[in-house]
């Protein structure tokens, strides 16, 4: 795949990127080997200002990082600057944190595992590998790189293709808030070339966020190298409305989840379970929120959401209804694909999904809802959970009772009542089943990266 900008609302391309050199690679692993020791010596405080000065800096160049979002992806600025916004707070959070996240340890008494000491203490694992996707250009990067860098990893980021210059971007922003030479750094390679690069001895671990087939390739080569893996792979995320739910508030906010960032979330809603009790009424308002909700240019603040980011997401979205068209599905409102130039495509909702239509059970990353018909919890919660992936899930009834079993009985990382999915910097975030293992955020996020030593004195 070609490094390159290509504006999405034009389809035009804006600049071309050559890949890194093999000389150019090898450069780049050099620095980061040897950032090593000196970010395994530098204290939590001191990388603790260092980290805050990077949000500083980001905070600082808002306009112009919001704008490469909007650019390189479609996202609309106001989402961009929000993504951008919570970035640097991010970082903010693992600064103020992260010492305390990788406190050491005394989960027994000394005396009882036959020494006069024993604690758990945490240490950095050294260069962890980035595969970052382009559709949270920022965040996606920040979630992985702030508790790394707070641990006393190094980083090395191979970003989406089509993200180049939010790329280069990120790669001199922690260098310029004054973080040793190497100890984050852009790679600019075609993704084959980071699953070889995995078999390097300097890296130490990888994070991907990706495709189900993009995580397998990494995990391979990770499980071949003996080498530590976090992946989140994406989902079929559920949304429940059961018949206590505030209709009104449910549909928009279901609305509102399924075509933000135009559709391209892991964890928005996407396979929708309504009530029979509730389900034309909810239906109705649903389909009107969507059909409301109009693509356009990310520029303009009165755009709903903008193109989808590359035409092979577009074309891949689009297959899928047209797929379930020619078998038989309805359409409520869009499924079809727009004239003109740019990746647009518009909100879309779908009833009488059957398995025998692919969107049944592949994820579809794009503003198109599939809604069904429920006549119980059991049958909503064995609907939500007949799928590969367990991202994150969300329930929309006032019975704590139905809470409870829901919050229970769904197979899926997080599960959110009467709200919509999110990631939150101190709550774990990540997946089961093919939406990967491992956790980013929170105290869990930055565990994944360090060894967790046992140090005993007789």
């Amino acid at each position: 795949m070609t490094i390159a900008t290509i504006d999405p609302t034009t389809g035009e391309l804006v600049q071309e990127f050559a890949a890194h050199t093999p000389a150019e690679v090898e450069a780049i692993l050099a620095r980061a080997a040897a950032a090593n020791a000196v970010m395994a010596s530098t204290t939590f405080a001191q990388r603790a200002e260092w980290m805050r000065r990077a949000a500083d800096l980001l905070d600082a160049d808002l306009d112009h990082a919001a704008g490469l979002a909007a650019l390189e992806m479609g996202k609309t600025l106001g989402t961009a600057k929000y993504e951008v916004t919570k970035s640097a707070n991010g970082m903010r959070w693992y600064a103020d944190h992260a010492e305390g996240y990788l406190a050491a340890e005394r989960p027994v008494e000394a005396a009882s595992v036959g020494g006069s000491a024993a604690e758990v203490v945490f240490q950095p694992l050294g260069t962890v590998l980035a595969v970052m996707p382009w559709n949270y250009p920022f965040w996606q990067v920040i979630r992985f790189a702030a508790p790394a860098l707070m641990a006393g990893n190094t980083g090395l980021l191979k970003h989406a293709s089509s993200v180049p210059q939010t790329a280069l971007y990120l790669g001199e922003l922690f260098a310029r808030a004054g973080f040793p030479e190497g100890a984050f750094q852009t790679l600019l390679i075609e993704g084959a070339a980071a699953s070889a690069l995995i078999d390097d001895r300097r890296i130490r671990a990888v994070t991907l966020t990706g495709s189900v087939g993009a995580g397998s390739a990494v995990a391979s080569a990770a499980g071949r190298n003996i080498k530590k893996s976090v992946l989140e792979l994406g989902g079929t995320d559920a949304f429940i409305v059961m018949p206590s739910a505030d209709v009104a508030r449910s549909a928009q906010f279901g609305a509102a989840s399924r075509t933000q960032n135009s559709g391209q979330s892991c964890i928005c809603a996407k396979r929708f379970f309504v009530h029979e009790d509730v389900y034309e009424a909810w239906l109705e308002a649903f389909v009107g929120h969507m059909a409301a909700t109009t693509y356009g240019d990310p520029r303009d603040e009165a755009t709903g959401f903008g193109p989808m980011a590359t035409a092979q997401v577009r074309a891949d979205a689009h297959e899928l209804v047209q797929d379930a068209i020619d078998k038989g599905v309805t359409v409520l409102t869009g499924g079809e694909m727009p004239a003109g130039p740019g990746w647009f495509y518009p909100a879309t909702v779908l009833t009488d999904v059957t398995p025998e239509m692919r969107i049944f059970r592949d994820e579809c990353f794009g503003p198109v809802a599939c809604v069904y018909r429920v006549s119980s919890v059991d049958e909503a919660i064995a609907a939500a959970n007949d799928s590969d992936f367990g991202l994150a899930a969300s329930v929309w009834t006032q019975d704590a009772a139905e809470i409870a079993r829901l919050h229970d009985a769904l197979e899926f990382g997080a599960v959110f009542a009467n709200g919509n999915s999110a990631s939150f910097f101190g709550l774990p975030f990540g997946g089961v089943k093919d939406s990967g293992y491992g956790r980013e955020l929170g105290a869990y996020g930055i565990r994944e990266f360090v060894n967790a030593k046992v140090v005993w004195t007789a």
